[in-house]
C-alpha cells in the first residue's frame, strides 16, 4: 500500500472512517524539513504495509483540515485510531521514533 495523498473527501474515507490505524504526514512544498521528512515517512510505511495507513495532507490546499487539527508546526504526523487523534509527532522525526510510536498504538489495538 502506498503513501495515500489525501484530500478532503479522501480525509474523510481513509482517516476518520478507517478501520486501521492511520498517520498523516500534515506537509507544504516550501518547507525543508518536510522534504527531509517525505522519503522517512515513505520508508517507514513500509514496515507497516497492511497494518497502518500512510498518508499526506497539504497544508497549502486544506488548511482547513489542518486547523481543525490545531496544526501549528510542519512538519507534523497525526496518528489516528478509530478516527481520534491519538499522538502526534511535530518537528523532523527519525524512523524509528515514527515505528516506536506506531507500535504503541497497534499494541492498545490488541487489548
Amino acid at each position: 500500500m502506498a503513501v495515500i495523498e489525501l484530500d478532503a473527501e479522501k480525509f474523510q474515507k481513509e482517516v476518520i472512517e478507517s478501520n486501521m490505524p492511520v498517520i498523516v504526514d500534515f506537509w507544504a512544498s516550501w518547507c525543508a524539513p518536510c522534504r527531509m521528512q517525505s522519503p522517512i515517512f515513505d520508508e517507514a510505511s513500509k514496515d507497516f504495509k497492511g497494518k497502518v495507513k500512510f498518508a499526506k495532507l497539504n497544508v497549502e490546499t486544506y488548511d482547513a483540515i489542518s486547523n481543525k487539527y490545531s496544526v501549528r508546526g510542519i512538519p507534523c504526523m497525526i496518528i489516528f485510531n478509530q478516527g481520534k487523534e491519538v499522538d502526534r509527532l511535530v518537528g523532523l522525526t527519525p524512523k524509528e521514533q515514527i515505528k516506536q510510536k506506531l507500535g504503541k498504538v497497534m499494541l492498545k489495538n490488541l487489548f
